[in-house]
């Protein structure tokens, strides 16, 4: 990896920061974006230290603002003309819903949304940077449909139900993504990390994060969950695999709707519609 520049999202701890890591001991050029600046500045105190890489860059963003994402690319694009490995690693599970300053319910924002308008903003230089990978962190835990009718979760907010809508967007989008940028040198996979024990904990309910604590014994730490993010930038085996959802470093199957390819490309035109983003092929 060495030479490569990689964007990983969500870098500051749990699966983003192993996965920073992971990358950094193949000798990938860091660029870690982070909401905050004291937790960004003791993650990369403690990649250094591990890695003994010298260098790592920087870019703060709240990635639940499209303004922030928009600050966020002009930043990339001022300070490099390269990226070869785009990980949109970040994520939130709130058990509360909350709104985004663009009116969009957070969790879609976060974990979706972002997503996309990385994905489609960065795709030049990723294209210009060919081969180049993306790498969207989903999840097993995928909802059986997209509410076309409530995206907001205005009827009925459930942190699952709004989790699992979420990961599946994830996936929708990755298998669209990848048919329309089908032989442009840049490849989009998706994985499950596995049951990681991390941070987002803080966020859960009390009898939430009892059962959690209780089953905690038996999840993986975020070292191991990083390690299918970690063989999608890094490994040669998969070099012309792209539109596929990866599970312990193999490819798996993800529920029967992500294959829907009408239900993929209404996705796409509603995120467009939210985002004001879209691909410049």
């Amino acid at each position: 990896m060495k030479g490569k520049i990689c964007m990983v999202t969500g870098a500051n701890s749990g699966i983003g920061k192993a996965t920073a890591i992971g990358l950094a001991k193949l000798g990938a050029s860091l660029v870690l974006v982070c909401r905050d600046q004291t937790r960004a500045e003791k993650a990369i105190a403690e990649i250094k230290e591990k890695t003994g890489i010298e260098s790592i860059d920087l870019i703060l963003a709240d990635l639940s603002s499209q303004k922030g994402i928009h600050d966020l690319v002009s930043e990339f694009k001022k300070r490099y003309d390269k990226l070869h490995v785009l990980i949109n690693n970040a994520g939130v599970n709130l058990s509360k819903r909350i709104l985004t300053e663009d009116g969009i319910e957070n969790t879609f924002a976060v974990n979706y949304l972002a997503h996309f308008m990385l994905c489609n903003l960065l795709f030049d230089t990723l294209k210009n940077s060919a081969p180049a990978r993306i790498v969207n962190v989903a999840s097993s835990i995928q909802a059986k449909s997209i509410d076309f009718d409530d995206l907001n979760r205005e009827e009925h907010y459930g942190q699952i139900k709004a989790y699992a809508q979420s990961k599946l967007a994830v996936i929708l989008f990755t298998y669209e993504f990848a048919r329309r940028t089908n032989g442009t040198g840049v490849s989009v996979n998706c994985l499950h990390p596995g049951y990681v024990k991390t941070n987002m904990i803080r966020n859960f309910r009390p009898f939430v994060k009892y059962f959690y604590h209780l089953i905690g014994l038996f999840m993986r730490t975020p070292k191991r969950g990083a390690k299918t993010s970690v063989y999608l930038a890094s490994t040669l085996d998969i070099d012309s695999a792209t539109g596929k959802y990866f599970k312990n470093r193999k490819k798996a199957k993800s529920v029967k709707i992500s294959y829907d390819e009408t239900v993929a490309k209404q996705l796409w035109d509603v995120s467009v519609k939210l985002t004001g983003v879209d691909l410049k092929n």
